[in-house]
């Protein structure tokens, strides 16, 4: 199994701070790297999924509940759950016969931070004024 790693932008930088689309061109290898994250967010299952995951009380939900929220079998949904995890988005471990997922934030946080334009605080979409 291939263990990829997203790319932690800014940490060479003076002030730590990561930058973002509007403040620098990205390298090639920073591209490629935010292009396998964003191509593992670019299908409705897999987005679906992590918001299940991200949203779920207590940080971790089973597969077991994950499965029946869609009208995919098993194997589908454990596919895009595989991809989900060599994206660096989310983590899993086995207890017993099920598997428990959760979030990775300090990727999807990278992720906010490349996307925020610079000196603006993000606000959920919708409660801008």
């Amino acid at each position: 199994m291939s263990k990829q790693e997203l790319v932690v932008l800014g940490q060479d930088t003076a002030d730590g701070c990561c930058p973002t689309l509007l403040t620098a061109p990205l390298d090639e290898e920073t591209a490629t790297g935010l292009a396998k994250v964003f191509k593992a967010l670019g299908d409705p299952v897999r987005l679906r999924l992590l918001s299940m995951i991200a949203s779920r009380d207590g940080g971790e939900i089973c597969v077991c509940d994950l499965t029946p929220a869609f009208e995919l079998s098993q194997p589908t949904i454990s596919h895009h759950l595989k991809l989900l995890k060599q994206a660096g988005l989310i983590d899993s471990e086995r207890r017993g016969t099920w598997v428990y997922y959760r979030l990775l934030p300090e990727t999807t946080d990278q992720l906010a931070a490349v996307l925020t334009r610079p000196g603006v605080s993000a606000e959920p979409a919708g409660t801008a004024s």
